[in-house]
């Protein structure tokens, strides 16, 4: 394989998912660098923006397992990652894995549960195992969540932790589709108020496994040159220089984005990393990894506004 078979191959996904969803052309390119980088990605927007519609019709063009969670304020941990039960004819404790173990985990309104749960995910996004009852249970290496929220300020919302934030690659904000596209919505799925299943619409996996891991591979291999490192570290670091942020992005945000860079430019059809594939990523690989300061929130300050600000402010390479 080579970059112009993956950008073929990309084209193939995003023509599968646009059966079914209308517009959203950024959001499935972002979810598409995501896949091949091996990050996680986070959905926020207001309900019925096609969130979930979405990561279903993704599983589905790419061939992988796909698992659901509804996160509901009385979910507990085991309802996540499974188990143990004793088993009284065998005297044994048998292990009932939770949907957790899948490929595609779509973590629905991930919000709506308290931090205690959200952190049951932690692991599994971190490191693709789960600690079970003092055992460990190996994920898959295609391990691959999509987490959906709405915006904080609708009612029955938790935040979620910083440290559960700065394991997604992106935080992804859904906008209202133009009116255009809304009379495009209406007029293809206005025939019952069910969600359409991405069967019945024709969407079929255009991606086996064998080719899923030699795209990886060949994402992993993009030239990322010394002056892109030393950019994607500038940037990373002026956001612990900002006076309107109180706490900066991680060192492991700027391993993450250099990653999201390399699939970025893959996807484009080019083997090698351009400052516009850092800067094209950098909002929403950094919004949600950065606190702005209290004088910034006083002033009513926002958080892409000054992420925007740092990347043109930062000098790029030549």
């Amino acid at each position: 394989m080579n970059v112009s078979d993956l950008k073929a191959l990309a084209q193939k996904i995003r023509t599968q998912i646009a059966k079914s969803v209308v517009g959203q052309s950024d959001t499935a390119e972002l979810m598409l660098v995501s896949l091949f980088c091996g990050g996680h990605i986070l959905l926020e927007g207001p309900p019925g923006t096609a969130k979930t519609l979405l990561a279903q019709c993704f599983a589905a063009s790419v061939g992988l397992e796909f698992g659901r969670i509804q996160f509901t304020p009385d979910l507990l941990p085991g309802d996540i990652v499974g188990t143990s039960q004793f088993n009284f004819q065998t005297s044994n404790f048998v292990v009932h894995r939770g949907p957790i173990f899948c490929e595609l985990l779509l973590a629905d309104e991930i919000n709506r549960t308290p931090p205690k749960t959200q952190a049951a995910l932690l692991e599994a996004m971190q490191e693709r195992k789960v600690t079970l009852d003092g055992a460990t249970h190996r994920l898959s290496d295609r391990f691959f969540v999509i987490a959906t929220e709405n915006p904080l300020e609708q009612q029955g919302t938790y935040p979620l932790p910083e440290a559960q934030l700065d394991r997604f690659l992106f935080k992804h904000c859904l906008l209202y589709p133009s009116e255009v596209e809304e009379r495009e919505i209406v007029k293809s799925l206005g025939a019952t108020v069910r969600m359409p299943d991405p069967a019945a619409l024709g969407i079929v996996p255009v991606v086996d496994q064998p080719t899923l891991t030699a795209a990886v591979a060949l994402v992993a291999e993009t030239k990322l040159a010394d002056e892109i490192v030393a950019y994607v570290t500038r940037l990373i670091r002026a956001t612990r220089n900002s006076p309107d942020i109180a706490t900066g992005a991680s060192p492991r945000s700027g391993a993450m984005l250099a990653a999201a860079a390399r699939a970025h430019a893959a996807l484009d059809g080019r083997d090698y990393v351009i400052p516009d594939d850092v800067k094209v990523l950098a909002l929403p690989a950094l919004r949600h990894r950065v606190i702005l300061s209290p004088a910034a929130e006083i002033d009513g300050r926002k958080v892409d506004d000054i992420i925007k600000g740092l990347v043109d402010s930062t000098e790029a390479p030549r």
